[in-house]
């Protein structure tokens, strides 16, 4: 998902928005016609422009609300194809001050916070979109989409720098050891997760060569512990390389 409304989007909340008087009236004789939004928000397809154009109609203090809402959030958009977040999150927030009903711009402007790594504010967008609009396709996608990667991370915390034990029953001394050292511990629980994963997968297509693969597993974990020790062992290439071999399995 872009973290920037595209073109078509952009130009539903900008027509949604009410219109200058002058677009219903005519212009009126010797009227500014720097502040009319027509011409920023027409050269979509030329982000330079956009932003050229856009930028003296915000900065026009004759530009009534409607034409600065409809000038930000142009700019907004044509910042964030160009990468530019940070401004585009800036321009999406002015424009949700003036208007704070705007449930696809509080969208937008969470894809950005989601884009810069920012879950926390991302997630409140999304939510404030679909309170403006429970109905917001987009929002709700994302909402759900952002609410559960935020579950996985939270998982992956609960059990990171652990092994596939429980450290407070380990006795041997290579558990200890892998307890100890949480690069060992986390190479451990990968080892466990990627070979319980393979063994199902063959299994499910063979159940000898399911048990063929949990043997394997077996006789490494007894090698592992009758070299653990020794001058030359080295475990954390040994647990590494036995982690890559499983990796290489499941392709």
């Amino acid at each position: 998902m872009r973290g920037w409304l595209p073109v078509s989007a952009v130009a539903c909340v900008l027509w949604a928005l009410p219109a200058p008087n002058a677009w219903s009236t005519g212009v009126e004789p010797g009227k500014d016609l720097r502040i009319d939004p027509g011409p920023c928000i027409a050269a979509a397809n030329d982000d330079d422009r956009t932003i050229g154009l856009c930028g003296a109609l915000i900065d026009n203090e004759k530009t009534d609300k409607a034409g600065r809402i409809k000038a930000l959030i142009a700019r907004g958009a044509a910042f964030g194809r160009k990468d530019n977040t940070d401004r585009a999150i800036g321009d999406y927030s002015v424009a949700l001050q003036l208007d704070p009903s705007l449930a696809s711009i509080f969208n937008a402007r969470g894809e950005l916070w989601r884009k810069k790594g920012d879950r926390p504010k991302a997630l409140q967008d999304f939510a404030a979109a679909l309170r403006l609009n429970p109905n917001h396709a987009l929002a709700k996608a994302n909402y759900k989409s952002l609410a559960l990667e935020l579950e996985r991370l939270g998982a992956l915390l609960a059990v990171n720098n652990k092994p596939s034990f429980n450290c407070a029953t380990a006795k041997s001394a290579i558990e200890k050891a892998i307890c100890a050292n949480p690069e060992l511990a986390n190479l451990d629980r990968q080892i466990n997760a990627v070979n319980s994963r393979a063994v199902s997968d063959a299994a499910r297509a063979d159940p000898r060569a399911g048990r063929a693969l949990q043997h394997e597993q077996d006789d490494f974990i007894a090698r592992r512990n009758a070299a653990f020790g020794k001058p030359d062992y080295d475990l954390q290439k040994a647990m590494r390389e036995r982690l890559d071999h499983l990796l290489a399995i499941g392709h």
